[in-house]
């Protein structure tokens, strides 16, 4: 009777605890809202998630990172997980300017190139966040008008850089919303647009006849985006601030614009 009353005793506190966890992720997710989507849905096909992924995640920005228990974790962490794990990133309902992304599992059925897409997302993100608060690789260049540009003669100024080449159609799709940037600061004397293009002086100028670019161009950057700053995914953007460090590394226009605009108010 007593073997049964320490069993009984020993089940109630599980069952307890059981409950307890369950409240605790609960109030945790209901704190920061519930998801957007259906996280199995979403898994259905990869034109769903793909859909889904390029309009409501946006790693490169500023959020509040949750694990599948709702508790909340680095952005590192986070990063770290989509690149090496089996997870998928939801946004939790909030208001418009703040952003809450959750860890979900992938499902066993999941197309297999949702986690192949979404570990590569992760990897870029997570190299690109490391940069972040490091100091700018050392550079002079010339750009096709002839200007010289250096760290020493950027110093005090936010410099604002594409990295691009004529054959990458991502980043020739958002040369109009760029130029718009450009115009928007045009009376900012502090904020420097400029951009590093892998291709030639002779392949630019007569490209940008057809496509101007309001950002000063320098050419042949291939050898120094490569090596000097890794890069293996175009359009990026850089943020430099005035300090010469990187403010932010950022994979496509609508979050370079939100993050200027933070940058150029501090």
């Amino acid at each position: 009777m007593k073997s049964n009353t320490i069993v009984s005793e020993s089940m109630q506190k599980f069952i307890t605890l059981i409950t307890f966890l369950f409240v605790l992720t609960s109030s945790a997710q209901t704190k920061f809202g519930n998801p957007e989507v259906d996280p199995i849905q979403i898994q259905k096909t990869y034109t769903d998630w793909s859909a889904y992924q390029s309009r409501n995640i946006m790693l490169s920005r500023d959020f509040i990172a949750l694990d599948v228990t709702s508790k909340e974790i680095s952005k590192e962490a986070f990063l770290d997980k989509l690149a090496n794990e089996n997870y998928i990133p939801i946004r939790l309902k909030s208001e418009a300017n703040i952003y809450v992304y959750k860890l979900f599992k992938i499902q066993p059925k999941t197309d297999t190139s949702i986690k192949a897409t979404i570990n590569q997302i992760g990897f870029d993100a997570f190299k690109n966040y490391k940069m972040e608060g490091t100091a700018f690789p050392q550079f002079s260049f010339k750009d096709l008008d002839g200007n010289l540009v250096t760290n020493e003669s950027m110093k005090g100024k936010i410099i604002v850089i594409k990295c691009w080449y004529i054959h990458c159609t991502p980043c020739i799709r958002e040369f109009p919303q760029v130029n718009k940037l450009v115009s928007e600061y045009k009376d900012r004397n502090d904020i420097v647009f400029m951009s590093l293009a892998e291709d030639s002086v002779e392949q630019l100028k007569t490209f940008l006849a057809r496509k101007p670019l309001s950002y000063s161009v320098i050419p042949d950057m291939k050898v120094y985006m490569n090596e000097s700053l890794q890069l293996n995914s175009f359009p990026t953007h850089f943020i430099i601030n005035k300090e010469g460090m990187i403010a932010k590394v950022l994979p496509n226009f609508e979050s370079l614009e939100v993050a200027l605009a933070k940058e150029s108010n501090l």
